[in-house]
């Protein structure tokens, strides 16, 4: 059953948590800490701590990010495999739960609220509370996500859409490609951010993203400390 997304957060600020490791640095998580979540010795949880100034806000995590804390308010994914491998863990996830996945039958799924993605807007911001603009990726059609809550600012926290120094893809290791797949993969993802800067820019919704190195130049860059909440 297709959803009508609510706007709950109507005239608020929305906080987006991606996959991309600069939000390591971004709230100063300890190299131990970071080094036992990518060996698997600590649960992603044990960031929860360092991200206490976000905790009261309203958050959208991307896939696997709702593991953070259970603070997380709601938890987006798009790709079929998030849901194959996350099912289990996604049903007991307190939050709300959305997607926009196709070919898993997440559309008579109880638990999670499912919109269709909207066939003439695949890049952008669809207006539609029951579509989203799919824009090629979970990340990016988040942010539709959040335009629907009613937001009119939107924090994006670990949008990097590049590898970090290391060539670490994520702030965990619970998944990864070869590294010319998500070199490529990553590129695909940025062609959708100049139209949907142009519609957000119609609604007179804020994006701000805070790393000041990420691959994305539609919206302003900051350090998070930087934003006033």
């Amino acid at each position: 059953m297709i959803w009508t997304v609510p706007k709950i957060w109507n005239g608020g600020t929305a906080i987006i948590i991606g996959g991309g490791p600069s939000i390591l640095k971004q709230f100063n998580v300890p190299q131990s800490i970071i080094q036992g979540v990518y060996t698997k010795k600590l649960s992603p949880e044990a960031y929860s701590p360092y991200l206490s100034a976000i905790h009261k806000q309203h958050i959208i995590a991307v896939n696997v990010a709702y593991r953070i804390g259970p603070w997380i308010d709601v938890v987006f994914f798009g790709d079929k495999s998030t849901w194959d491998e996350e099912k289990a863990n996604l049903r007991n996830f307190k939050g709300l739960k959305v997607s926009c996945a196709t070919g898993c039958g997440l559309e008579n799924e109880a638990s999670v609220k499912w919109l269709r993605r909207d066939p003439r807007r695949k890049v952008g911001i669809s207006d539609n509370p029951s579509l989203i603009s799919w824009n090629r990726n979970s990340g990016s059609a988040a942010i539709n996500l959040a335009v629907h809550f009613g937001a009119k600012r939107i924090i994006l926290l670990g949008f990097d859409m590049q590898l970090d120094a290391n060539n670490n893809q994520h702030w965990h290791k619970m998944y990864a490609s070869p590294l010319k797949t998500v070199q490529f993969t990553m590129g695909k993802h940025l062609m959708g951010f100049p139209q949907m800067k142009a519609d957000l820019d119609k609604m007179h919704i804020e994006v701000l993203n805070a790393n000041p190195d990420s691959k994305i130049t539609s919206f302003r860059k900051l350090n998070f400390k930087d934003i006033r909440l």
